[in-house]
């Protein structure tokens, strides 16, 4: 059984400790398997984080085993990996990896990384996005076929509020929509844009889609996940490995691929080819920066005609002016009545 592997990515030497650990038992898959699934596609990833503060989901004995999100750069980290210092929502900070080269996620893989959690912002300016992300999650009772369904629609939507959206599996049953915009505005003013995409969505499909943060009001609907644009929230970057038995991947696609292709078709064993293939599908959204004028003049409009405010942000959120109550609907206080008798 081999000790130590050493790899040559790009300019670096990047040493994988145990590469014969079986990381996947249900495929047989070990840290080498993975090690180089990300080598394979290097190039993908590496766009997907470049310049960008990251949380590690590490899984140091595999997908059985237990993990955890480490958001502060390790203390082993190399000198040629740089960090990027975010603010959280209680005031504190981190310092989290920036990787700007493939030899950083390889390195990171390593460490039994399967995923990794960009944030929405470079490390040059981490108080203003540069990504609006829409997460179409589905709740029980609903299929891929419904968030793919979902996606379309948002397709539409974003069209008429002048973005233009990129699409990629979650790696589980969902998908994600990424939309590149100018880096001009806070997280609470994207967070907000992305509250009024979702209600729009909702006004046209409210029998299978659904804002509503609490889990008992949701129904059998695609949620529309708006929180995960608030501060310290992340999404799983393309190409990152998913914690599933199957070893999934968060597969980029074009619109034209999203009515078809289903999420068992990408994994570490099949992306490869894909990769090789076709390159990466999301190489060109640094070239644009989208504004979000039109989907915050929506939102204006939705709190003025139709008196829609702000929605709960995460319970760990400090606090927000203007924010409802962050009380479960089924445990809010009821008015007391007559005393029983």
């Amino acid at each position: 059984m081999a000790k130590t592997l050493e790899l040559t990515v790009g300019e670096r030497q990047v040493k994988v400790s145990n590469p014969d650990k079986v990381y996947f038992p249900q495929r047989g898959l070990t840290k080498a398997d993975i090690v180089n699934y990300y080598v394979s596609v290097g190039d993908g990833i590496l766009r997907a984080l470049r310049d960008r503060p990251t949380t590690l989901e590490r899984y140091v004995d595999g997908v059985e085993g237990e993990s955890f999100f480490q958001k502060r750069a390790p203390k082993n980290l190399p000198e040629w990996i740089p960090t990027g210092r975010i603010a959280f929502p209680s005031g504190r900070y981190a310092d989290e990896i920036c990787p700007t080269e493939a030899a950083a996620v390889v390195w990171a893989a390593n460490l039994g990384t399967f995923t990794f959690h960009p944030w929405p912002v470079r490390r040059a300016d981490t108080d203003h996005p540069d990504e609006l992300r829409i997460d179409l999650d589905p709740q029980p009772g609903t299929e891929y076929a419904d968030a793919v369904r979902a996606a379309l629609e948002l397709r539409e939507v974003l069209k008429e509020l002048d973005l233009t959206g990129w699409p990629k599996t979650s790696g589980g049953r969902g998908l994600h929509v990424f939309v590149p915009i100018a880096p001009e505005w806070t997280f609470t003013q994207v967070r907000r844009a992305a509250i009024a995409v979702a209600r729009e969505l909702e006004r046209r499909a409210p029998d299978r889609i659904t804002t509503a943060w609490w889990k008992e009001e949701r129904g059998q609907k695609i949620f529309v996940d708006y929180n995960q644009t608030a501060r310290d929230r992340t999404i799983a970057s393309a190409y990152s490995v998913r914690p599933f038995p199957h070893a999934p991947v968060s597969a980029p696609l074009t619109w034209d691929e999203v009515p078809d292709a289903v999420p068992e078709d990408f994994d570490v064993t099949t992306m490869p080819a894909r990769f090789a293939d076709i390159g990466d599908l999301h190489a060109d959204m640094d070239e644009h920066a989208f504004r979000l004028d039109a989907a915050l003049e929506l939102a204006d409009r939705d709190e003025r005609e139709h008196g829609l405010g702000d929605l709960p942000y995460p319970p760990d959120h400090p606090k927000v002016k203007g924010e409802p109550k962050r009380v479960q609907p089924s445990r809010a206080k009821r008015p007391s009545g007559p005393a029983d008798t």
